[in-house]
């Protein structure tokens, strides 16, 4: 599952399992705080046929999460409901539909809002009858609207049209309960990224945090390939295979340096490891953990292009060695 391209290459691996249980690997991440949302927002396995649904049961969020972004108390925790998460790669979105998508265990719909140009990622439930969003579809007003009854919302949330309503009857369009929950959204290195709370008080997220950033994803010296991958495994065993240099030799013979004869004892250092992740030296490569989803190995790495055939010494005569830096964004 892991990819590395020359000489730079990115794998959002979006993974539809539930959410977290427990912190991965051992690195000192304490428990994941509770739930912000109702039990209808806990639903990992909701059904995508129309079934009709009680219209009383709230969608508006209870005990929202406390303001601070960072905690700087005696032991730092990390809160799992105030990062960014990668969605997807723009480039595969088409901006014509709108797109379902689980990212930590929530149902999201990212769509193309073309009267604000800008990617959006909503709650992917229509608040009337909670029907799938991203079943629905982009209407000629460029608003998205809901495959069940019609009901059109613009990039705010805010309802815009309930076509069953008459012209001259209360707006009910415009009542709160009317409007969908929407997710801070911005675009980073040609990736959509979201923040998992509907919380106001979050809209201007993007002002105080922002997504980790990597700069080879936009310096023009390199060649960038993007690519998306779903995994069916879980997110805490797909960041250990990509944490895990020991099985490169075997699971990839042919590609990395990969040997089958090169498996051995290997010395890794750590020169950084806290509630944010950690920063790992082995044999001269330096990898970089970003918590709680960005991998990546910023040091260059030679590809074997000739399967394992030709020994170092040949390779590197034969020119056929490539600088390559795999970066790898994993959710669940």
């Amino acid at each position: 599952m892991e990819t590395a391209l020359r000489p730079c290459s990115l794998v959002p691996a979006r993974l539809p399992t539930t959410p977290f249980e427990k912190p991965i690997l051992h690195l000192p991440f304490n428990s994941i705080p509770t739930s912000i949302f109702r039990p209808i927002r806990q639903c990992t396995a909701r059904s995508r046929v129309f079934t009709a649904v009680s219209s009383t049961v709230s969608t508006e969020p209870i005990n929202p999460v406390e303001p601070e972004i960072e905690s700087h108390g005696e032991e730092e925790k990390f809160n799992w409901l105030l990062q960014w998460y990668p969605v997807m790669p723009v480039c595969d979105l088409d901006k014509r539909i709108p797109h379902a998508k689980k990212v930590i265990g929530l149902d999201v719909v990212v769509w193309w809002d073309r009267n604000e140009n800008a990617w959006k990622v909503f709650d992917d439930m229509c608040p009337h009858r909670l029907a799938p969003l991203s079943e629905g579809r982009i209407d000629q007003w460029g608003r998205l609207q809901c495959v069940y009854h019609g009901w059109c919302f613009n990039g705010s949330g805010d309802c815009k049209f309930i076509p069953q309503a008459p012209p001259d009857g209360p707006p009910f369009n415009t009542f709160k309960k009317a409007c969908v929950s929407i997710y801070p959204t911005t675009e980073q290195n040609d990736i959509v990224w979201f923040w998992p709370n509907t919380d106001p008080r979050y809209e201007d997220i993007i002002t105080k945090k922002q997504p980790p950033y990597i700069p080879e994803l936009d310096d023009p010296s390199y060649t960038k390939v993007m690519g998306n991958r779903d995994i069916p495994c879980g997110y805490e065993i797909l960041i250990e295979n990509l944490m895990d240099p020991a099985h490169v030799p075997y699971a990839h013979y042919g590609i990395l340096r990969a040997d089958r004869e090169g498996g051995k004892p290997m010395e890794i250092e750590l020169e950084k490891l806290d509630h944010s992740g950690f920063i790992g030296k082995q044999e001269g490569d330096t990898s970089k953990f970003i918590a709680p989803c960005v991998f990546y190995v910023p040091d260059q790495f030679s590809m074997d292009r000739t399967n394992g055939s030709a020994s170092p010494a040949e390779t590197k005569k034969r020119g056929t060695t490539k600088d390559a830096s795999g970066f790898y964004l994993c959710s669940s």
